[in-house]
């Protein structure tokens, strides 16, 4: 009996405190009621919004060996640490300023005129290069060279190499140069204006905090393919997570042009030009555009069908959960995990600034904030305005991919991570604990 007495109060218990709350609510008026929701509501929000701030991932400042880099010189001998380039502390300085000064905050570019202002507080310095690549690689010995070899062969045919000064530097490649413009929208007067347009290509190689070779095997690479000062290597001291070493790079691009691709070579980087291409489609009026690679037509594909149904369940739920917790524009992205995107000069101020996630949905942060930008002018083919236009579009393009071993992903534990980290983003934003806003 003493069983039975014992699920009967536990069932009892909670049908007694239903009955209870419902004797008080049909002893009590409607304003009160009204009342005691909107409290209990304004409650769980603020309790809401406090774990928040406790748990949501805030990225941590850069330790100074991570703001230089290293590279081979001629010789084959390993440089010293140089001072690694940095737009991004340019555009931060100058926008506290104009923040905090009392004068106009908005800068405008000299092709836009007057009356519709770009939606920076500071502006972006120039290019040096056609086009950075920004690799994140966390012990990559085994899988770094054949991807190294690939982007070589097609950055030295494409966009060719910087002049480099020095004794047993290898001569500049003209290349074939990125696709013209066929709309008139990157227009940034200086740049064409310049006696010497940036030419040729960087690839910054984010060390994140490997145990392995990765470093040596890079050098090495770098000395037998001449890649000084081409090929440079910055270590982060402590590991940070592949989208912390993605916003880092991308802190310190040099290029027209940005673009991040794994380690693991799975996307075809020869299909480059087809993100470029795709970016110049949806650039705005102040040069700001992003084209990101996607496999999603390989859906139904051998190379999708071969991979296991826990493997492929989990990757339509998290496509599902996707869809309800992001904004409309992202959620209409087929595939926002591509490992390969690409980001116009203009567009680096409007999300790289504003990042928070370090860990594997740093993409979907990046997307939100794109679709998030502020206004900018919308321009004819002639260059006149004809309206304003809300966020940065992004354009999907179908890429190349195959499957390459050695992910360092867990499958069933890093889904789990992935959907509450999404779910902690989104809320976050909607909450207000992430804003635009400068740190």
């Amino acid at each position: 009996m003493a069983p039975s007495s014992t699920i009967s109060d536990i069932i009892g218990a909670p049908l007694q405190l239903v009955w209870f709350l419902y004797d008080v609510a049909a002893e009590t008026s409607t304003p009160t009621l009204f009342l005691i929701a909107v409290s209990v509501a304004g409650l769980a929000l603020g309790l809401i919004y406090i774990v928040l701030h406790i748990v949501a991932p805030k990225p941590r400042l850069p330790y100074p060996s991570e703001k230089t880099y290293i590279t081979t010189n001629p010789d084959g001998t390993i440089s010293k640490p140089r001072p690694l380039p940095c737009w991004y502390d340019r555009w931060h300085a100058e926008s506290r300023l104009k923040e905090q000064s009392s004068s106009s905050t908005t800068v405008s570019y000299p092709t836009i005129p007057a009356g519709f202002p770009v939606p920076d507080f500071g502006t972006v310095e120039p290019a040096e290069v056609e086009i950075s690549v920004v690799i994140p690689a966390y012990n990559e010995a085994d899988r770094l060279i054949p991807t190294l070899e690939e982007m070589v062969a097609y950055l030295d045919e494409h966009f060719g190499r910087p002049a480099i000064s020095g004794p047993g530097s290898r001569p500049t490649s003209k290349g074939t140069g990125t696709p013209k413009p066929h709309r008139n929208v990157f227009k940034d007067a200086s740049a064409h204006k310049r006696q010497h347009p940036p030419s040729g290509y960087e690839i910054l190689l984010i060390n994140d905090g490997s145990t392995d070779r990765t470093v040596d095997v890079a050098l090495d690479f770098s000395r037998q393919h001449n890649l000084h000062d081409i090929l440079r290597i910055v270590t982060l001291e402590k590991n940070r997570g592949k989208g912390g070493g993605v916003t880092h790079g991308l802190r310190h691009v040099r290029g027209e042009y940005a673009v991040f691709a794994d380690a693991d070579g799975a996307s075809c980087f020869g299909d480059l030009g087809k993100l470029i291409e795709g970016c110049e489609d949806v650039v705005d009026g102040s040069n700001r555009g992003v084209a990101i690679g996607s496999r999603a037509h390989l859906v139904g594909s051998e190379a999708v069908v071969k991979r296991s149904a826990v493997r492929n369940f989990l990757m339509r739920s998290f496509h599902f959960v996707l869809m309800i917790l992001t904004p409309p524009a992202t959620s209409r992205i087929r595939d926002t995990q591509c490992g390969f995107k690409l980001f116009s000069r203009a567009a680096l101020p409007h999300i790289v600034p504003y990042m928070h996630t370090e860990g594997w949905i740093f993409d979907i942060e990046m997307l939100m904030l794109a679709e998030s930008a502020p206004a900018t002018p919308v321009l004819a083919s002639d260059g006149s305005v004809i309206g304003t236009s809300y966020g940065i579009k992004v354009a999907e393009v179908p890429i190349g991919w195959h499957e390459v071993g050695g992910s360092k992903m867990n499958l069933v534990k890093d889904s789990v991570k992935m959907a509450i980290g999404l779910a902690v983003l989104r809320a976050s934003w909607m909450l207000g604990v992430y804003r635009r806003r400068l740190a």
